[in-house]
């Protein structure tokens, strides 16, 4: 856990009130002059204290990371553009794969490099790789005795190389770089 300070305080605070001004209808109550006063203090306290129990886990080092404009750009343009077009190509591959009339894969698990030093875009990076049809983020693990490099070890349904550099181009495809560049 790392050390509550104001800034991730803030960032937590105002991201759980938007959500909460989301879920409870409040954004439009608010511009059409029938907000409700007892649901926003009740959302003020509720997310102060949740922003005071969980900001030292959940925030970057910089509570504002994102909000750079390059960088918001970046993220926005990973998930509206990168993802979907990886996720599309998955999801083709096994469609086709599944409407074959010959089943034929050949499931493993591949150790695959990963160069992201940011543990959100690890996370981000296993996570898009296990939400595309066919690989599973099994383990993430950091090999300090060979080259320090951090390794992803991913069940792919159709191990086409054992190769690691071979296999993570072809599991990771762009979404490496992407999230290199909003994270790094």
């Amino acid at each position: 856990m790392k050390k509550l300070n104001a800034a991730s305080f803030a960032a937590v605070f105002i991201l759980g009130y938007l959500f909460w001004l989301l879920i409870t209808g409040q954004i439009i109550a608010i511009f059409s002059g029938t907000a409700s006063g007892q649901i926003l203090i009740a959302g003020v306290v509720v997310c102060a204290v949740v922003a005071f129990f969980s900001a030292g886990f959940f925030i970057h080092e910089k509570a504002f990371h994102l909000l750079n404009p390059m960088r918001l750009v970046m993220f926005l343009g990973y998930c509206i553009c990168i993802f979907p077009i990886e996720l599309i190509k998955a999801n083709v591959v096994m469609a086709v794969r599944a409407l074959s009339p010959k089943l034929d894969i050949k499931p493993g698990i591949v150790k695959v490099p990963v160069d992201l030093k940011s543990e959100y875009a690890q996370a981000m990076l296993a996570n898009s790789i296990t939400l595309t049809p066919g690989t599973v983020t099994v383990d993430i693990a950091e090999d300090t005795e060979e080259d320090g490099r951090t390794y992803f070890y991913i069940h792919w349904i159709e191990v086409e190389t054992e190769e690691p550099e071979e296999a993570g181009e072809k599991i990771k495809g762009t979404m490496e770089r992407a999230l290199r560049r909003v994270w790094e």
